[in-house]
């Protein structure tokens, strides 16, 4: 199974690609789109662009993204949500299946702990996929939200399969 993990901004959208076989994750690709630019909308259609291309390339079967959640300033946080808009309407150019999840829930899944700081989720996400050399935050970000969401697939996955066997919690 390969996932995408998106997380969405208005200068760096990050992007992790795992897969996720038999419980185990192994690092397939990651990065940022970077965009450029004193005008917003043309900075949109380069994050809508570069999520196309990986679609295009990478052809996950499902994309994880990160919610988007209340900044201090409104203007920052409407900016993120239409960066978020613009790599969900690329991701959805293939059909994937689209998970979302919050940052505290990436951090808990990842770190153990939801209110982890960045440099522990990438120290966690470089250390679960055995990555040596650098790796940028914004790029493990989108491999924990990737992480985040192979995790809860698989414990899922479990409970309805206790649940058709007949066990109880």
């Amino acid at each position: 199974m390969r996932i995408l993990g998106l997380d969405p901004g208005s200068v760096a959208t990050g992007f992790g690609v795992i897969d996720w076989a038999d419980g185990e994750a192994r690092y397939v690709a990651s990065g940022a789109i970077r965009t450029s630019g004193a005008e917003f909308p043309p900075r949109l259609r380069q994050i809508f662009e570069g999520v196309l291309e990986l679609m295009r390339e990478y052809r996950p079967a499902e994309v994880a993204i990160e919610r988007v959640f209340m900044h201090r300033n409104a203007d920052s946080a409407l900016k993120l949500g239409q960066a978020r808009g613009a790599a969900l309407c690329a991701a959805f150019s293939t059909d994937p299946m689209v998970f979302e999840y919050a940052p505290r829930e990436v951090k808990l899944a990842v770190v153990g702990k939801g209110g982890a700081q960045k440099e522990q989720v990438q120290l966690m996400v470089m250390t679960l996929l055995r990555i040596s050399g650098e790796l940028g935050p914004d790029a493990a970000d989108a491999i924990g939200i990737a992480l985040c969401h192979a995790y809860c697939r698989q414990a899922r996955l479990a409970v309805a399969s206790g649940a058709a066997a007949g066990a109880t919690p």
